[in-house]
């Protein structure tokens, strides 16, 4: 099987006191194409950062579709919108956590007394080693 990425695929999900509801913690979603014109980007290469685990998100909404929180950008110095650069590395510890992409987003989402605040807006204040750490507890 050359080429082929054997990836593990994350089956818990966060069982710290979260609602279990995401649409109470995550305040705004986007849908990929939102994602693409946000970060002026073309379909198919969002689709790669879901893919590539730059970004998850969850299917919602009255038509299901897949949404990620609208969180995950952040404005750059040139005024453009990216997606937060240490997100990808938070997502991959979650995920060798044992987190599925829900729980990861609860995670996320989810106030935590360490880090004063929810882990997203810590890792958006550019304190990723502080997520990372409290990330490392959970497992």
């Amino acid at each position: 099987m050359t080429g082929t990425s054997h990836r593990r695929r994350p089956t818990a999900s966060y069982a710290g006191p979260v609602s279990t509801d995401l649409d109470t913690l995550v305040p705004s979603w986007l849908t990929l194409p939102d994602l693409a014109e946000r970060i002026g980007s073309d379909i198919s290469r969002v689709r790669g950062m879901v893919r590539d685990r730059d970004v998850v998100g969850v299917k919602r909404g009255e038509r299901t579709t897949f949404q990620v929180p609208e969180a995950f950008l952040v404005a750059t110095e040139t005024g453009r919108e990216t997606v937060i650069p240490t997100l990808r590395g938070t997502v991959i510890l979650l995920g060798d956590q044992g987190l599925d992409d829900e729980g990861i987003l609860a995670w996320l989402f989810t106030v935590d007394d360490e880090l004063g605040g929810t882990p997203i807006d810590a890792l958006r204040a550019g304190r990723r080693a502080a997520v990372r750490r409290v990330a490392q507890a959970i497992g």
